[in-house]
């Protein structure tokens, strides 16, 4: 089992930055890929962005790239989502997961995806 607790969401402006954390425990966090998904009132949940077991492959939602980032800390057992430049778009709820392959993550393939955190909610007031 492997467990997922997020933090860092909030409320911020438009153009503003937030930093996303993902605290793993349980098993090894090296071993699983992990990511970002988000939920948007009334809208179904969708991949944000990955990264690969040992971090050295990223992959963005199109919408993102060039805006966010995301990293991981293995020895922390932490994963990280830098948003920059926060647009109204990207309010949501922001979750990450693990998953020993990437491919369920990058491919949105939510129900293939292993392990799941409850949520931290971002908020961009325009």
């Amino acid at each position: 089992q492997v467990q997922l607790v997020e933090s860092g969401g909030g409320l911020v402006q438009a153009g503003g930055s937030l930093r996303l954390s993902c605290a793993a425990s349980g098993r090894t966090f090296s071993s699983y890929a992990m990511g970002w998904f988000r939920q948007a009132p009334g809208n179904e949940r969708v991949f944000v962005a990955a990264i690969s077991k040992s971090g050295s492959n990223t992959y963005y939602l199109d919408s993102v790239k060039g805006r966010f980032t995301v990293s991981r800390d293995n020895a922390k057992n932490t994963m990280y989502l830098q948003m920059n430049s926060l647009k109204s778009e990207d309010t949501a709820v922001y979750s990450c997961a693990a998953d020993p392959s990437i491919v369920p993550i990058m491919q949105n393939q939510e129900a293939q995806v292993d392990y799941w955190g409850k949520g931290t909610l971002v908020t961009v007031s325009s």
